[in-house]
């Protein structure tokens, strides 16, 4: 949108961005004649609005319009006048701006305010709140951090693995002599990321097979050869890959013997608690809810498998109607120390954020999930803006069409392996089923609604309108910090 130009006037693009949601947004302004001007969404953040006005120096008013609301943005400068509450921007004179700093190409030097301007001479001039900053919110404190995890946990405490179980559904086993193959496929066609292990010679369940057994086995099976093929994985059972990951395992007694990893279940009658902490404590992913009718525990049932995300919606559901119990409920995301941020400059003992550009190999992916014990790695340009997330659940695509029958791992590239994952027909860089952002100013009840939706594992912290990474927060992360642990 531009304001009508008149000679020797110097405008100033500036971006002004509506962080808090909604269906249709405007900003109204001294500068429009208070009209309407539509804004528009920001590119893989629905909730965040934006559109850039080229202004002349001087002082300006304006308000936003949302689903036919007058609303203003609290974390920038605002005063009553004789139409209301108005937010307010003052631009530096004419004299003050180098023509060749006003490009709209220059990226905004306010991550993630509700108001950018394209050039740097104006944050010197003016003092402008940044509305995402941690400064710009109050840090939560002690009291109602210890209300939010007391009342968590009383409620976990006192609420049963059964609540979980849904009125309809399926879960699906693996018997243990499916060739892994064939469990690959299975995985991929269902759209799972584990699956419960049955044995039926012992008539129990024995384990779970999970992605990261096929990112251990093709890691594997690739350092015997070039390429992996079809008939190497033809010729594993599931059982078979158990025993042979028994003896690569790192889990060794004090006799220096492999010990085989017991499978971890709980039963309908556990608590929410319970089942967390056993997910957390083990490092897995689901906790299969068994439950048996003969004393012995055999013959098992199985119910349902638990995760974290099905726990944190029976969390919302629960606080949905008295958001006040849980006062953290009402806090912005930077304002409470949970997830991976990129690490400041000069801040020390900060363990980087794992990224990766997209021209890197798909082993360097594989490595890197093992190696930093992540679930997911953001995909980033060289301006460190989100494209997209590889997954570990990602590996299952190479089911697709046998792709794993002719792949080399450090030969394919991220790219590529993406586009395996994607619609052929899209441009890589970004998939909206598997990437899902929030802003560090996103109230923590959102970020919490948002990972107990199906499928939701994580959340990529973006700067407004760059989309450039700034952390990333997972549902074991709101776990491990409710719980304290």
């Amino acid at each position: 949108m531009d304001y009508p130009r008149e000679s020797n006037i110097v405008l100033i693009p500036t971006r002004f961005v509506w962080p808090y949601g909604g269906r249709a947004v405007y900003i109204s302004g001294s500068f429009t004649g208070w009209t309407q001007w539509p804004m528009t969404p920001v590119e893989g953040c629905p909730t965040v609005f934006q559109t850039i006005c080229s202004l002349p120096p001087g002082y300006h008013q304006y308000k936003f319009v949302v689903d036919g609301e007058w609303r203003h943005d609290e974390h920038q400068p605002f005063i009553s006048s004789n139409i209301g509450i108005v937010n307010t921007i003052l631009l530096t004179r004419e004299s003050d701006f180098i023509p060749a700093m006003l490009s709209p190409q220059v990226p905004p030097s306010v991550p993630g305010s509700s108001m950018d301007v394209d050039n740097e001479a104006f944050q010197r001039v003016v003092r402008v709140t940044d509305g995402t900053s941690p400064e710009s919110f109050p840090i939560i404190s002690e009291a109602d951090l210890e209300i939010s995890r007391h009342r968590t946990a009383v409620f976990l405490s006192t609420h049963m693995a059964y609540e979980l179980l849904p009125e309809s559904g399926k879960v699906i086993a693996l018997d243990v002599d499916l060739p892994v193959k064939q469990a690959f496929h299975i995985l991929h066609e269902q759209g799972i990321s584990t699956a419960p292990l049955w044995d039926f010679s012992k008539a129990k369940f024995v384990g779970v097979l999970s992605v990261l057994d096929f990112i251990l086995i093709m890691r594997e099976l690739g350092t015997h050869g070039s390429n992996l093929t079809e008939e190497e994985l033809e010729t594993h059972t599931i059982s078979a890959w158990k025993e042979a990951k028994l003896y690569l395992s790192t889990q060794v007694n004090g006799l220096g013997s492999a010990v085989p990893r017991q499978l971890v279940q709980a039963g309908p009658d556990d608590s929410l608690k319970e089942v967390a902490l056993k997910i957390l404590q083990n490092g897995v992913a689901t906790v299969p809810i068994l439950h048996s009718l003969s004393s012995d525990a055999s013959n098992p049932r199985l119910l349902h498998l638990a995760s974290l995300s099905g726990i944190l919606k029976c969390i919302c559901r629960f606080f949905k109607h008295s958001p006040s119990s849980l006062p953290i409920l009402q806090y912005p995301l930077c304002a409470v120390p949970v997830g991976t941020w990129v690490p400041k400059i000069g801040e020390p003992n900060r363990q980087p954020l794992a990224m990766l550009r997209p021209s890197a190999s798909l082993g360097a992916a594989l490595n890197l999930l093992l190696q930093a014990q992540v679930s997911s790695i953001p995909i980033v340009d060289d301006n460190d803006s989100l494209l997209d997330v590889y997954s570990r659940s990602d590996i299952t695509t190479l089911a697709k069409d046998k792709i794993y029958a002719h792949v080399n791992l450090e030969e394919i590239t991220i790219h590529q392996a993406l586009q395996y994952r994607d619609d052929p027909f899209s441009t890589y860089g970004y998939n909206n089923q598997k990437c899902h952002m929030c802003l560090r100013s996103d109230p923590i009840h959102k970020i919490l609604e948002r990972l107990s939706q199906p499928g939701v594992r994580r959340l990529v912290i973006v700067e407004a309108g760059s989309k450039r990474v700034e952390g990333i927060i997972s549902v074991g992360d709101i776990f491990r910090f409710l719980l304290g642990i």
